[in-house]
């Protein structure tokens, strides 16, 4: 991804309205049983459009502005967060993504580690948190439902970022034909101009 003002300003539009998205509407929203989060789904969109240094940028302020938003501790989320974008820049980084049930399973695996990640930091820094089987069982349905919401997002986040990914896949798409067209045209135009060459050849070689 090459990062220039205007990407880095849609960048940070994204983080924003995920936070925002996140804390006016998805918080409110129980589907079964539990909360949907989908801040990491985005944290790991763009860890595999931009790379690990990006993943890991955005993943950080990402995290540091929901907890501003929400009072709570900071750089838990920002130390969770980071690592998601930066292990989802990483293997966008070693493996190519060859269908399009890689990025929600990723999200999904992603999501559960975040979950698991920030419990554990906040047991670690003593802050009290609910330990218990409803609480894995929140987990694992959130991971589940950002496999879901990983579908519609990750190609919308695509979208957005478009101008600024250097292996577009569907640029290629539209140059390959025209490249064949034109290949076969310049073959076309080789074969009359040899031609009129081979005919006057043979008739020199009659006289």
């Amino acid at each position: 991804m090459i990062v220039t003002r205007r990407i880095a300003l849609r960048i940070a539009l994204i983080v924003l309205a995920t936070v925002i998205l996140q804390v006016s509407f998805f918080s409110y929203l129980i589907l079964f049983g539990t909360t949907p989060n989908v801040v990491p789904v985005i944290v790991v969109a763009l860890g595999l459009l931009g790379g690990g240094v990006v993943g890991a940028v955005c993943g950080f302020a990402t995290g540091l502005l929901l907890d501003s938003v929400l009072l709570q501790t900071l750089g838990v989320s920002s130390l969770v967060l980071l690592s998601v974008g930066y292990l989802a820049g990483r293997y966008r980084e070693q493996v190519e993504i060859t269908s399009w049930l890689v990025p929600p399973a990723l999200a999904a695996g992603f999501t559960l580690l975040a979950s698991g990640g920030f419990a554990a930091v906040q047991l670690l820094l003593g802050v009290e948190t609910p330990v218990s089987l409803l609480v894995l069982r929140e987990i694992v349905i959130q991971s589940l439902l950002a496999f879901f919401f990983a579908i519609p997002f990750y190609p919308l986040v695509r979208r957005v970022l478009r101008p600024a990914l250097i292996d577009d896949t569907p640029a290629r798409r539209l140059l390959t034909p025209g490249a064949r067209r034109r290949n076969r045209g310049a073959a076309r135009r080789a074969a009359r101009a040899a031609a009129p060459r081979r005919r006057v050849g043979i008739g020199e070689g009659s006289a």
